[in-house]
């Protein structure tokens, strides 16, 4: 027996000693990574994930080699050094201490095993890391004019309202926007459709001679040299938003001297410079850098082109400091193209364009058109407005007990008409809306057909409103579920219920569908209702009458990862989100996203904390964040300390 044992305890030993001597000599970027990657982990543990607020933060995708060994040697945080097998870093992802996103690895897999030698290696070899190095800055990125920033220009330099880019190709949402850079390549089919709308722009510019006074000059021949040439200049100042280059001058001068008539030369320099890259792009890289500051920030406050003033601005030094940037956005707010750059920012944002796209099912509600949707946004753009302009307090976004709504709307909220359309009203005590989260546009958008969609709410608030990306749902999973019957109808929580019993979806819809949960007692075009009612429709021919069944429904929500964050309204809801500072950071990181066309990055966070404070000191006034943006991206914190 005794020798039994001896052998047992030698077998042991050697088989930590084998697991040790392997711990030595596993790597982290070749053997480990590759599992971590495959369990999805860094799809929640990144800065704008579901697990954002944890100390986890996998390195960003294109992260150089040395970056993700740094990020191999840091997991030794998670590591417990006196009893490794009771680390976090091996219990967490095997689900065996309670983890948000489910089990990730499999207890007893050879993954686990190679996750295993690492958190033996991390408690037995001191750190090699050489300290953390500074986050790479992002490079410039080549932006090209939006749709509405396009029409937006042409009115402002040709004096045109005609709208050209209504008939251009749709443009792509990505990251929540359709000015991000890296979805706004120029197709074949966008290059035929600039090319036809700069010749007739160009055409209706001197259609009837010089109507809208864009010759400087009074010409005294077809080929006054001096009137061409201030003409040439001061235009293209104005269209590439920047003075042209001596080269640029002397070949828009030979083309125009190829024409015998003034007004044609003009137009033919018109219609070329409308196709150059110096106009399509916000900034093709030629721009001197204070005529480069110019434009973005006129795009981010105008979605136009710069003014006179500001590009004298640009050209006297004045945007060469925060102060100097600081004022010019002042006085750009002060102008009404402000509020209608606010606008389209928050049709993009809260996705106007998909409730306006939505289908209802008539029978059901035959309320529902597009008179009723458009009166949606409406109440939208004038809340948000009103937040805005007013200096109120912009989380009130979700905690309002008032709205602006039509007679339709009134209707369907079950409020007493207004004294005129779009008035304010205020909600009575007793009702659960509040803020855009008590809103059509809010619950119509995010809803089906013919029923309203939990995971829908909650995907749309996690995105939205807490920046953070849930994982797409692994490929070939069957995204039905259970179809409603007579003999056996069920609530959508009930349903839905088929999420969580399945292990490839629950890790994420128990993310996003109890959120969803909160919003059942208002319907799929946001009526509420105090039951969840099926209606089960006949045949036409059938003599049986349509059969209606009645459920009572269970509004209890949480926002997983949130403390504290359990909910029965969208009142309730508001308040969360808006002392939750995740969804406070959310808006200035949204703001960001869309005033610099791209995705923020590691090396952005100290401009994201500084506008964030600003904005918390400022009682959360939307302008002042939006001065804030501007300034920070364009004079960094760090920066401002050298």
């Amino acid at each position: 027996m005794r020798k039994r044992r001896l052998l047992f305890l030698s077998s042991a030993v050697a088989t930590a000693l084998l697991a040790a001597a392997a711990s030595q000599g596993i790597r982290f970027r070749e053997d480990v990574y590759p599992i971590l990657e495959k369990a999805g982990c860094e799809a929640c543990h990144n800065p704008n994930g579901v697990a954002s607020v944890t100390r986890l933060q996998f390195p960003e995708a294109g992260s150089p080699e040395a970056r993700i060994e740094e990020f191999g040697d840091s997991l030794r945080r998670f590591v417990d050094f006196a009893d490794p097998e009771n680390s976090l870093l091996l219990k967490k992802p095997t689900n065996r201490v309670p983890h948000v996103g489910g089990k990730r690895i499999a207890p007893g897999s050879s993954d686990e095993a190679v996750l295993r030698a690492w958190v033996r290696r991390l408690a037995t070899v001191p750190s090699l890391s050489a300290g953390s190095q500074p986050a790479p800055k992002e490079s410039p990125v080549l932006r090209r004019l939006t749709h509405s920033q396009y029409d937006n220009t042409v009115r402002d330099l040709l004096g045109d309202i005609g709208h050209p880019a209504r008939q251009f190709p749709p443009e792509d949402f990505v990251d929540g926007f359709k000015n991000q850079s890296r979805a706004q390549s120029i197709s074949p089919l966008l290059t035929e459709a600039y090319g036809a709308a700069a010749e007739k722009l160009a055409g209706g510019a001197f259609r009837g001679g010089d109507a809208r006074g864009l010759i400087p000059c009074r010409p005294s021949s077809p080929t006054d040299p001096e009137c061409r040439a201030q003409f040439i200049r001061e235009f293209g100042l104005k269209a590439f938003r920047r003075p042209l280059t001596g080269g640029e001058l002397q070949r828009y001068s030979a083309l125009f001297e190829k024409q015998t008539d003034f007004l044609e030369g003009a137009r033919i320099v018109v219609e070329t410079m409308l196709q150059s890259p110096n106009f399509l792009f916000l900034d093709p890289g030629a721009a001197p850098a204070p005529y480069a500051r110019a434009s973005r920030l006129s795009y981010f406050l105008w979605d136009s082109m710069p003014d006179d003033a500001l590009l004298r601005g640009a050209a006297s030094g004045e945007l060469d400091t925060p102060a100097g940037l600081e004022r010019a956005a002042r006085r750009m707010l002060a102008s009404p193209k402000a509020r209608d750059a606010v606008d389209e920012f928050v049709s993009q944002w809260l996705r106007f364009d998909q409730l306006m796209t939505q289908l209802k099912e008539r029978r059901s509600f035959p309320q529902f058109n597009r008179e009723l949707a458009l009166a949606m946004t409406e109440e939208t753009r004038r809340f948000v407005a009103g937040l805005v302009w007013d200096d109120g307090n912009f989380m009130e976004l979700f905690t309002a007990n008032y709205s602006f709504v039509s007679a339709d709307l009134a209707a369907l909220y079950d409020l007493p008409a207004p004294a005129t359309e779009f008035a304010r009203v205020t909600f009575p005590a007793g009702s659960e809306r509040a803020g855009i989260l008590g809103q059509g546009t809010f619950l119509a958008l995010t809803s089906k057909p013919a029923e309203t969609s939990p995971t829908a709410r909650g995907l749309f608030i996690r995105e939205r409103f807490l920046c953070q990306k849930v994982p797409l749902p692994p490929p070939g999973t069957n995204m039905n579920l259970p179809p409603l019957t007579e003999d056996k109808p069920r609530t959508n929580r009930e349903r839905l219920a088929l999420h969580l019993s399945n292990e490839s979806c629950a890790n994420c819809h128990k993310l996003i569908d109890p959120i969803g949960y909160g919003f059942e007692k208002f319907d799929a075009i946001g009526a509420r209702h105090e039951k969840f009612r099926i209606h089960f429709s006949r045949e036409e021919d059938s003599d049986d009458k349509p059969k209606t069944a009645e459920l009572e429904i269970d509004p209890k929500g949480w926002v997983a990862g949130l403390p504290n964050a359990e909910f029965a309204s969208p009142r309730e809801l508001g308040v969360i989100l808006a002392s939750t500072p995740q969804c406070q950071e959310c808006i200035v990181k949204q703001l960001f996203r869309y005033a610099t066309g791209r995705a923020e990055t590691a090396a952005d966070q100290p401009i994201i904390q500084q506008a964030l404070d600003e904005f918390r000191r400022s009682n959360f006034h939307f302008r002042e964040l939006m001065i804030g943006i501007i300034k920070y991206a364009e004079f960094p914190p760090e920066a401002n300390r050298q």
